[in-house]
């Protein structure tokens, strides 16, 4: 049952990542899962988002963004303030400030921004 909450989480997540581009795009429902999550555990989420989403976009393997998703995930997290994890509780995915570090972690990192 915690695999399939984990993997319900990681969807949400993903789709955020898909949303990310635009702020006006409608976002996907609150991530229960999320209610809990520390620092490094958002982390996580972040870091396997970006394997998926970045080696489906750069016609890749997981192992080849690893270490950029690693500089991601770590870069973004670290970057957000109280406020903005707490938003990442509250709903499962960054909101539009935390996105922001997001993108200028994506660009830091050599990844590939979602379209």
């Amino acid at each position: 049952m915690g695999a399939a909450l984990l993997a319900g989480g990681f969807s949400v997540l993903f789709g955020a990542v898909a949303y990310a581009a635009s702020s006006s795009a409608p976002l996907p429902p609150p991530d229960p899962t999320a209610k809990n999550l520390t620092p490094y555990m958002i982390q996580l989420r972040a870091f396997d988002a970006c394997l998926h989403v970045q080696s489906r976009l750069m016609n890749t393997t997981r192992e080849a963004v690893h270490t950029p998703c690693s500089c991601y995930a770590k870069g973004t997290v670290n970057a957000m303030t109280k406020d903005e994890l707490q938003a990442f509780r509250d709903t499962g995915y960054f909101n539009d400030t935390a996105r922001a570090k997001g993108f200028d972690f994506i660009d830091r990192c050599k990844l590939k921004r979602p379209s």
